[in-house]
C-alpha cells in the first residue's frame, strides 16, 4: 500500500508539473492563433474606430491576425456579456466605451459584473464632447447660455443619442450646476442628435467632436464648450465648460477601454497592456485619434480599473440626482 501510495503521489506530481509546464509553456508563445475583438456597438462609431486601430496595431506587434467582431445591442450589454463570460486565454478581448461605468447604475438586473468578471487591461482613449448650440441661439459663451436659459426655463432642449448614455448625463449635471432647466431629449444615435441641432429643432447638444465638426464648419450650429477640464488641441478657441468660474471642475468625458475576461493570466495581461500602449504611442495612429477629438490615454491594469471606478462613482450620482431611469 506504502508502495502504492508513493507511486500515486509521484504520478500526481508528475501530471501536476507537466500541466504547469504547458500553461507556462502557452502564456510565453500567446499568441499563436487569430485574436478576435468584440465592440459592443455598431461599425463606424467611435468605439469601432478605436478598436479597429488597435486590432491593426495588436497585428503588426503580436504577428497574429486580429478580427473585430461587432454585437451591438441593449446599451452595450450583449458584447460586453460575451466577453465577460468567455475563457480567460486572450484570444476573445473587448473594446468598449463609457457605458461601462454607466450601465450598473441604470439597469437593476444584468448578467454581469464587470469588476468581477472583467480584467480592464488599459483605457486607450479618453473622448471629451463638445457643446454646441443652433444657429438661433443668441449665446455664445457658456455665461451667455446660461442667463440665456435663465430667462427661458424649461424652454430650452438638448439631445443626446439615448437615455442614460454619458451624453445625457453630461446635460444633466450642467443643469444641476449651472442652475438651469434645459429639458432632454432623447435620439437613438448621434447623427439624428446632432442633425436636430443645425436644424434648429433642439436648442443644444453635447457630442463627440467628430460628430460635430462638419456642422461647425459649416456655420449651422456654434461651439459654446467643451467637456474635459482643459481645452482640446484640435479646437484651441473653444473653451473648456470649467473655464466659467461657477462651473469650475466641470470634467465629463467619454472613453473607450480594453479589456479582457477575468483570470486571464498576468503575463498574457501585461503583454497585451504593452502592445497596446506601444500601438497608441504610433504617429500615425495618434494623428488619425486625434483628428476625431480623441486623447490617447493608455494606462496600466491597475490605474484602468481605479479610472473606471472613478467614473462609475461620477456617473452614479448624476444618475441619482437627476432620477435618471431607462425601461428594462
Amino acid at each position: 500500500m506504502r508502495l502504492f501510495s508513493r507511486l500515486s503521489w509521484q504520478m500526481c506530481m508528475v501530471a501536476i508539473a507537466v500541466t504547469l509546464a504547458g500553461t507556462s509553456s502557452a502564456q510565453e508563445q500567446y499568441p499563436n492563433r487569430e485574436i478576435k475583438i468584440i465592440v459592443p456597438f455598431p461599425a463606424g462609431g467611435g468605439t469601432d474606430i478605436t478598436a479597429r486601430l488597435l486590432g491593426e496595431q495588436l497585428r503588426k506587434i503580436l504577428g497574429q491576425s486580429t478580427v473585430i467582431d461587432n454585437r451591438a445591442g441593449a446599451s452595450g450589454m450583449i458584447g460586453t456579456q460575451a466577453v465577460a463570460k468567455a475563457t480567460p486565454d486572450g484570444y476573445l478581448l473587448l473594446v468598449a466605451s463609457g457605458e461601462m461605468a454607466v450601465n450598473p447604475h441604470l439597469y437593476k438586473s444584468m448578467a454581469y459584473d464587470w469588476e468581477k468578471e472583467l480584467a480592464p487591461i488599459t483605457n486607450l482613449v479618453k473622448v471629451p464632447n463638445v457643446l454646441v448650440v443652433n444657429a438661433d441661439v443668441p449665446a455664445k459663451s457658456v455665461q451667455e447660455l446660461i442667463a440665456y436659459a435663465k430667462d427661458n426655463p424649461r424652454k430650452l432642449t438638448f439631445s443626446s443619442s439615448g437615455i442614460g448614455n454619458p451624453q445625457q448625463l453630461t446635460g444633466e449635471l450642467f443643469n444641476k450646476l449651472a442652475g438651469v432647466q434645459i429639458v432632454h431629449v432623447p435620439y437613438k444615435g448621434a447623427a439624428p442628435q446632432i442633425a436636430d441641432v443645425a436644424g434648429k429643432h433642439i436648442t443644444m447638444t453635447f457630442v463627440s467632436i467628430a460628430a460635430a465638426l462638419p456642422f461647425i464648419d459649416s456655420g449651422k450650429v456654434r461651439p459654446i464648450g467643451v467637456t474635459s477640464l482643459t481645452r482640446v488641441p484640435m479646437m484651441p478657441d473653444v473653451p473648456a465648460v470649467a473655464e466659467y468660474a461657477p462651473l469650475a471642475g466641470f470634467d465629463v468625458v467619454n472613453f473607450f477601454g480594453f479589456y479582457a475576461p477575468a483570470n486571464i493570466p498576468d503575463p498574457i495581461l501585461r503583454k497585451l497592456n504593452a502592445a497596446a500602449a506601444q500601438g497608441f504611442k504610433d504617429t500615425e495612429v495618434t494623428t488619425k485619434l486625434k483628428g476625431l477629438g480623441f486623447e490617447p490615454a493608455t494606462d496600466t491594469p491597475e490605474q484602468f480599473r481605479e479610472f473606471v471606478k472613478a467614473k462609475s462613482k461620477q456617473f452614479a450620482k448624476i444618475i441619482v440626482d437627476a432620477n435618471v431611469k431607462v425601461d428594462q
